[in-house]
């Protein structure tokens, strides 16, 4: 039986988890991927907490933009966030998308904005 488009990512996003998991000193930056918006998140996986959170919706540079610009944007956002919470680097967890367009230039401006991988 074919796997939906989903459920192939949700299966490729189950075996990422096993391996990538967030500590207190290198927390987990999770992607989540809408068909409009981009959303990203900095969880703290031994306490269970979300450190910052972001989105393209509470965004205002995000609104009219493409979708790669939209990603290159929270992902400054997110950046700046996180060193202001004391975060220097983080573990990359794609949540089962491949690792191209919106993904690849969210995690390309959080490099930029100096949060190492």
């Amino acid at each position: 039986m074919a796997l939906t488009k989903n459920e192939r990512r949700l299966r490729i996003k189950s075996r990422i988890r096993k391996v990538v998991s967030g500590t207190t000193d290198r927390p987990r930056l999770a992607v989540f991927r809408s068909n409009k918006e981009i959303y990203a998140q900095i969880i703290d996986d031994e306490s269970g907490k979300t450190i910052v959170s972001i989105s393209s919706l509470n965004v205002k540079e995000a609104h009219g933009v493409s979708k790669i610009d939209q990603a290159n944007v929270v992902g400054k956002q997110i950046a700046d966030k996180a060193k202001e919470a004391g975060v220097e680097g983080v573990v990359f967890d794609r949540n089962g998308y491949l690792y191209h367009g919106r993904i690849k230039a969210l995690a390309e401006a959080v490099r930029e904005g100096g949060i190492k991988f």
